[in-house]
């Protein structure tokens, strides 16, 4: 084990949280480690919402070109952030245990959730589904790695922003403001955390093995599996989460249309063992109630 693994990280507090984890499990199975920064593009520019930066993969780019120029070694992501289909020559190495899926509202009290008023979030996902159940309310963009993202709460007049629960958590940073959004589907593979590594580096393959969490893989694997199959490339308003209970994986799944009008969902579950192709036929289900027309609207109106 003489080889240091480089693990390749954004430089925000979450995302170094992440990589510092990964980086403790590596230690303690007796990999020596360093961790290498890199600023994405999704960090640097925060004056437009992400669907109109036209980057598939705007926060794990950076990350790749750096892996596959020998910068790095692994990086280290949100899996939510990552696109459905990897670069050439790059792997899912591990998938760790999954922590909180929820999505969670900080506010500033909640009266006004029978009355006007303006919920933060720069995810067309989470914007949908809040004027889906909140039709009279209005959604503003919001950017920037969690803590900008709870600091402009702070200093603007918005009732509450939305954010993941798990990225909170990580951090120390939940306040004692917020409210569950228990009802609101999550994007597809919230909370888990990934790893990817070259196809052909055989060390940092069987060093990240260990670390690998199965029932977390097959529930991600399906979301992911549902996402590509709806998706076609495009950013769209698509929750989907996957749990094992028993025997089973009940799966929950929803297109919805960018002004939160138009719901459809999806609900289905699966013996454990049966789940190849589990999510594609979820997502075909989708399609053929009306999903395929609603796609083709999203995609014009979002070019």
């Amino acid at each position: 084990m003489t080889r240091t693994i480089r693990i390749g990280t954004r430089d925000s507090e979450l995302a170094l949280w992440q990589a510092n984890t990964v980086q403790k499990h590596l230690e303690d199975l007796g990999y020596a480690t360093q961790l290498v920064p890199v600023k994405s593009t999704g960090d640097i520019v925060l004056d437009k919402p992400l669907y109109e930066l036209g980057i598939t993969g705007i926060f794990t780019k950076t990350l790749d070109v750096a892996m596959l120029n020998g910068d790095i070694d692994i990086a280290v992501h949100s899996m939510k952030d990552v696109p459905t289909a990897l670069p050439t020559g790059i792997v899912e190495a591990a998938i760790l245990e999954r922590a909180n899926v929820n999505d969670i509202l900080v506010h500033k009290g909640l009266n006004f959730l029978k009355e006007e008023g303006t919920i933060a979030t720069g995810s067309l996902r989470r914007k949908a589904q809040w004027l889906h159940k909140y039709p009279a309310h209005n959604v503003v963009d919001l950017r920037g790695n969690v803590n900008t993202r709870m600091q402009k709460l702070t200093d603007n007049d918005w009732n509450g922003a939305i954010f993941a629960a798990a990225g909170l958590e990580r951090i120390n940073l939940t306040p004692e403001n917020f409210m569950d959004l228990d009802w609101m589907i999550p994007a597809p593979a919230q909370g888990a955390m990934l790893v990817v590594a070259k196809e052909d580096d055989e060390f940092c393959l069987k060093a990240l093995s260990n670390l690998n969490h199965k029932a977390s893989e097959i529930c991600v694997h399906i979301e992911r599996e549902f996402l590509r199959e709806l998706e076609g490339g495009c950013t769209a308003p698509i929750g989907a989460l996957a749990k094992i209970n028993g025997d089973f994986i009940h799966f929950t799944g929803a297109l919805f249309s960018l002004d939160g009008n138009q719901k459809i969902e999806v609900v289905k579950k699966v013996e454990i063992g049966n789940e190849k192709g589990f999510g594609i036929t979820c997502a075909q289900e989708i399609l053929n109630n009306g999903g395929r027309e609603l796609m083709a609207k999203i995609k014009k109106n979002l070019k």
